[in-house]
């Protein structure tokens, strides 16, 4: 008898539409029925495409950070690189160097893939595909598009727990491969 035996079974979803659906913000509306009989008439379902994010180290051991300004919260925090895989030509790994190199000039290294996280598991639909890149380095400026303003800032691996601990560092999703690699890289 496996352990997962008695674990949760699938929903089945017996309705779908789409409530609004733009490039970067789709939402739907799924009628599902649970293996006990129940249903849930309007659960609401986050499309969002996949999203990369990169851990970026330099030979000297300085984590690449970058600091950008977020509407949603109103504030400038540390984030490490990161953005959308919407590009079908592209393969995951290809869209995290290009995320990197277009948002910190950085580039080259030894890369691999890191970790898979999700934002909400319960109400998005995508995954976020976190590679470790070490040994990076300098290779061109910076190629923003016109809607960011993002700076650079090379940070020793020693003070990273520091930055984190102290909440200047909020997106989830960017501490939990931070964190990682100070666990794995004490």
């Amino acid at each position: 008898m496996s352990r997962f035996e008695n674990d949760p079974k699938p929903w089945k979803q017996t309705r779908s539409k789409y409530l609004f659906k733009k490039p970067w913000l789709t939402l739907r509306e799924d009628c599902v029925k649970l293996p006990n009989g129940s249903q849930i008439d309007e659960f609401f379902v986050w499309e969002f495409p996949e999203w990369v994010n990169v851990v970026a180290l330099t030979p000297e051991r300085e984590v690449v950070l970058i600091r950008q300004y977020r509407y949603g919260i109103n504030d400038v925090f540390y984030e490490i690189p990161a953005g959308v895989h919407d590009n079908p030509e592209e393969t995951r790994l290809e869209a995290a160097k290009r995320e990197l190199l277009e948002e910190t000039g950085y580039g080259g290294g030894i890369w691999r893939e890191w970790m898979q996280l999700s934002a909400n598991p319960a109400l998005q639909t995508n995954i976020t595909y976190t590679f470790l890149a070490e040994n990076v380095q300098p290779i061109q400026p910076q190629t923003l598009e016109h809607t960011e303003e993002i700076t650079v800032h090379k940070v020793p691996v020693s003070e990273l727990e520091t930055i984190i601990f102290s909440n200047q560092i909020l997106q989830a999703l960017h501490v939990a491969p931070l964190l990682k690699y100070l666990i794995k890289h004490p």
